[in-house]
């Protein structure tokens, strides 16, 4: 790993949390987890986001959950913390809590209690900073009904609010506008199954999904589609041909089981959830276990 990689940049994986049979957090697993991503050539992970149940936690297994992460990881990994909340004083005691605890970054959803305006949105992230991290934002306006537009991302870069963004709309033209609008915004894509896409548009970052499953083949993908050279450019676009059927279920509303499931075939540690979320439907498992042994049967792991 490049000494001079910033910690919001690479394959970042939005980790998926295990639990025992009585769905308490397994923290000796996630160890084993992270430790196991860093050896599969990602380059660090994302704790507490949605992947990673952030919301059915209790303050002390939010709290554990980075501390163990920063305690798994080798050194120059990254984890970057999750510090959505739905007021400001909750980010702020976050974010805090990840810095005391080691962690490198901050990711932050907007305000999502209530459609916030774009005053209030700036004054959480202002909250967030107060830790000294670097701070990416998190836009994901299908599920918080808060878009962070290039506009007002633009306005959170004026006052150094945001380092980065987890581009989670899925419109790739808007990495664009972000660029035009404030180049010193990073791009980080935030669906993996429009992985190819955003970083031809210029993405230094995946907040990533599926290489809870697969790393190796997937950190592969990302290196190939972001290293500028044409060849690697094609054969990653071979990779995500055979790989987007199952990228597809990062955008699902059910992307969390569906991850956990595709762990589960591979080998890993997965398994239930927590509610509200419950067992798939029958169907979508099927689709989901079709979908991985069709890209563990051709050799991505």
């Amino acid at each position: 790993m490049s000494e001079a990689r910033k910690p919001w940049h690479g394959v970042l994986v939005a980790t998926a949390l295990p639990f025992t049979d009585d769905l308490a957090v397994d923290y000796d697993a996630f160890a084993d987890h992270v430790r196991f991503l860093a050896e599969n050539g990602c380059d660090g992970v994302a704790v507490n986001g949605s992947l990673g149940e952030y919301q059915t936690l209790g303050e002390a297994e939010r709290a554990k959950v980075v501390e163990t992460a920063v305690q798994a990881a080798p050194e120059g990994f990254t984890v970057m913390s999750g510090v959505g909340a739905y007021g400001g004083l909750q980010v702020a005691h976050w974010a805090e809590q990840a810095a005391e605890a080691g962690a490198t970054a901050l990711m932050l959803l907007p305000p999502n209690a209530y459609r916030a305006n774009d005053e209030e949105v700036i004054d959480h992230f202002r909250h967030a900073n107060k830790a000294g991290l670097p701070v990416v934002g998190y836009n994901n306006p299908i599920d918080t009904k808060v878009d962070l537009t290039p506009a007002l991302i633009a306005r959170l870069a004026e006052e150094d609010l945001v380092v980065g963004v987890k581009e989670f709309s899925g419109d790739v033209r808007r990495c664009y506008e972000i660029r035009e609008l404030a180049p010193q915004v990073d791009i980080l894509i935030g669906t993996d199954d429009t992985l190819l896409e955003t970083a031809m548009a210029g993405a230094v970052g995946w907040v990533a999904g599926y290489p809870n499953a697969i790393p190796r083949s997937t950190v592969e993908l990302y290196r190939l589609a972001t290293s500028g050279d044409v060849a690697d450019l094609a054969r990653a676009s071979e990779i995500y041909r055979d790989l987007h059927s199952l990228l597809r279920w990062d955008s699902k509303t059910e992307f969390v089981q569906c991850i956990k499931l595709s762990m589960d075939v591979a080998g890993l540690r997965g398994g239930a959830c927590r509610p509200p979320r419950g067992p798939l439907a029958p169907e979508i498992r099927e689709s989901v276990l079709r979908d991985t042994e069709a890209a563990l049967g051709k050799g991505y792991r």
